[in-house]
């Protein structure tokens, strides 16, 4: 695969600093052992479990009928949510101007998991709305996260498992669950 890193050529020049710096030696009696690894490893081990699971989520839901779903798509459906939302509100919710949410909303328009409708409540505006396809897709996405949340808990343990998402609780600010990952790792 041509998308994947080269462990040894990840972050090389800190790594060729520490192979230069003969000054560190063995840490002091008493102190903890040194980290395992580099300390750009921890992201990269997040994100590779991350991606682990969704592309795991995409695979299952392509065989449950939803062949064309995206992960920009499941963070765009959660934006719009379950009352709707105007472009601008999605763009805002995901960290992408409202021409991008404005595409993507197009995309999930055709695809089926969302449609157009009048606002109610102001008749100059319009409000995405997700479709019963949309809302299948979510649902279906929460059963198949739970099912790889046992799978992981069956590999790890599940004690390993409830004890790393408590870490992660703890060391997460509150806002954690925030949607605009595409705009963030995009640089909107």
């Amino acid at each position: 695969m041509d998308n994947v890193v080269d462990e040894k050529k990840v972050n090389q020049v800190v790594d060729s600093r520490k192979a230069d710096d003969s000054s560190a030696g063995d840490p002091p009696a008493g102190d903890p052992p040194a980290d395992d690894g580099p300390g750009f490893e921890l992201p990269l081990l997040l994100f590779a479990g991350f991606r682990t699971l969704i592309d795991r989520l995409h695979a299952e839901l392509a065989r449950q009928g939803h062949p064309d779903a995206r992960p920009a798509h499941g963070f765009a459906m959660q934006a719009i949510g379950v009352r709707g939302a105007s472009a601008s509100d999605v763009g805002r919710r995901l960290g992408v101007s409202k021409q991008a949410a404005g595409k993507t909303i197009d995309r999930l328009i055709a695809l089926g998991y969302a449609q157009r409708t009048d606002d109610p409540a102001d008749a100059r505006r319009k409000l995405v709305r997700l479709t019963p396809h949309g809302i299948d897709a979510l649902t279906r996405s929460a059963e198949i996260f739970d099912e790889l949340h046992a799978e992981w808990a069956e590999r790890l343990g599940a004690r390993r498992l409830h004890a790393m998402e408590d870490d992660l609780r703890a060391v997460v600010p509150p806002d954690v669950f925030r949607l605009d990952a595409a705009g963030w790792l995009g640089g909107s």
